[in-house]
């Protein structure tokens, strides 16, 4: 990670200019775009997807990667192929939410929910 302030980093070909496109419509490959500054597209199985991005920094793109600050987004929300895996900390602080096959999910509840770039620590 090179920003703390990311939770990922979504990097694929920004050659294939996705300008105009729009979730639901058909792509090829596997890239990314923003389709605006809460908003990035991800192709996946062939479709573009609307990945939310609700935290302070957004949607950006810049030297051929897309960032999506996903601090603030909620259970239920659609997540990257990149971010599979991985965990952030609920808006509320309270809980930490993964992403799991597309959609991020909550998958524990506590006292304090703090991260330090990609390490999530969930105190009770």
């Amino acid at each position: 990670m090179t920003r703390s302030r990311v939770l990922f980093s979504l990097l694929g070909s920004l050659l294939m200019s996705a300008c105009g496109v729009n979730a639901g419509e058909a792509c090829k490959g596997s890239s990314y775009t923003c389709s605006s500054d809460k908003e990035a597209l991800e192709c996946r199985d062939s479709v573009w997807r609307a990945v939310p991005c609700r935290g302070a920094s957004g949607c950006e793109e810049s030297s051929g990667s897309v960032s999506c600050d996903m601090r603030g987004n909620a259970s239920g929300d659609a997540c990257a192929a990149s971010a599979e895996g991985r965990g952030l900390c609920t808006a509320d602080g309270k809980g930490v939410l993964e992403c799991r096959m597309g959609m991020l999910v909550q998958v524990k509840t506590c006292g304090a929910c703090t991260m330090s770039n990609t390490l999530v620590t969930c105190a009770p």
